[in-house]
């Protein structure tokens, strides 16, 4: 399995999860790793991207300011700090690989659920 995802978990309101994706199986530094989350009954939504090299990010507007994303290509992992948390956080979260034209990869997702 390429990618492998963790930390999700139930928090409340306000509180914060750090996900963690480990990759494996490519040759991690020269890809752009992103975020992606499906709310329960909803489509895909891109949250958060990162390049090759760790020094670009970028976010949906929905999480910018609370979400940082984050990598380290000597340890093939990509994580991505999810702080106040609200109930629409509430979705499975998958890593994606990307690199150009060729083929991308994908991670089981690791489930998040914000809930009082």
């Amino acid at each position: 399995v390429p990618l492998v995802e963790s930390g999700g978990g139930l928090v409340q309101p306000g509180g914060s999860l750090r996900l963690s994706c480990a990759a494996s199986g490519f040759i991690f530094s020269r890809y752009a790793m992103s975020w992606v989350r499906r709310a329960p009954g909803k489509g895909l939504e891109w949250v958060s991207t990162i390049n090759s090299g760790g020094a670009s990010t970028s976010y949906a507007d929905s999480v910018k300011g609370r979400f940082t994303n984050s990598r380290d290509n000597a340890k093939n992992m990509v994580y991505l700090q999810m702080n106040s948390l609200e109930p629409e956080d509430t979705a499975a979260c998958y890593c994606n690989a990307t690199l150009g034209d060729g083929p991308d990869y994908w991670g089981q997702g690791t489930q998040v659920t914000v809930s009082s």
